[in-house]
């Protein structure tokens, strides 16, 4: 078990990610972000399993060919896409939604920190970007979901952080359109 060390990695992510919700504005997300972390569920396995170099979720679904922190992350967290499906009364089948915009910068938030945590120095404005498109999980996220956190990591990449970040507060945030709906 590696229990100092879980928890100094998670406690370093979840302070990289309210850094970069107090730069944007929200602060209730910064505050809030991954406190199931800290429970048993998550926290013993997440220790357990603890790499330093990648999460230990992979770890765990490796192990036992799921993960039990995952699973119960991902329900009580709403910046993960995975929290935004439901049945569909006209399909009867698990649908993604359209994230809320505050969530959708939380993740951008937590994405650009879990690649800081694990990179450490190698970590550029383009790795959230590049883990992203690399992944296959952008083919279970909604379309407009998609397309969003893929601007905004692209924008991260292109432009860095301070015109990423001030773009963020001054139009996601305020509700305004972004530049394909206004065609």
């Amino acid at each position: 078990m590696y229990l100092w060390q879980h928890f100094k990695t998670i406690t370093k992510h979840r302070l990289q990610v309210m850094e970069g919700c107090f730069r944007v504005g929200l602060y209730r997300q910064g505050l809030i972000h991954d406190l199931s972390k800290y429970s048993p569920t998550e926290f013993l396995n997440g220790a357990k399993f603890y790499q330093g170099n990648r999460s230990p979720n992979t770890a765990e679904r490796e192990h036992k060919g799921y993960s039990e922190a995952w699973m119960h992350h991902k329900g009580r967290n709403r910046h993960h896409y995975e929290y935004w499906t439901d049945i569909s009364l006209e399909t009867r089948q698990y649908e993604s939604l359209a994230m809320p915009r505050k969530y959708l910068i939380e993740m951008v938030m937590d994405r650009r920190a879990a690649c800081m945590t694990y990179q450490g120095k190698n970590y550029t404005d383009s790795a959230p970007l590049i883990y992203f498109r690399k992944s296959m999980e952008r083919n279970r996220m909604h379309p407009q979901t998609r397309q969003e956190l893929d601007y905004l990591l692209e924008m991260l990449s292109q432009q860095g952080e301070k015109r990423t970040f001030s773009y963020i507060r001054r139009h996601v945030l305020k509700g305004k359109p972004f530049p394909w709906e206004r065609e």
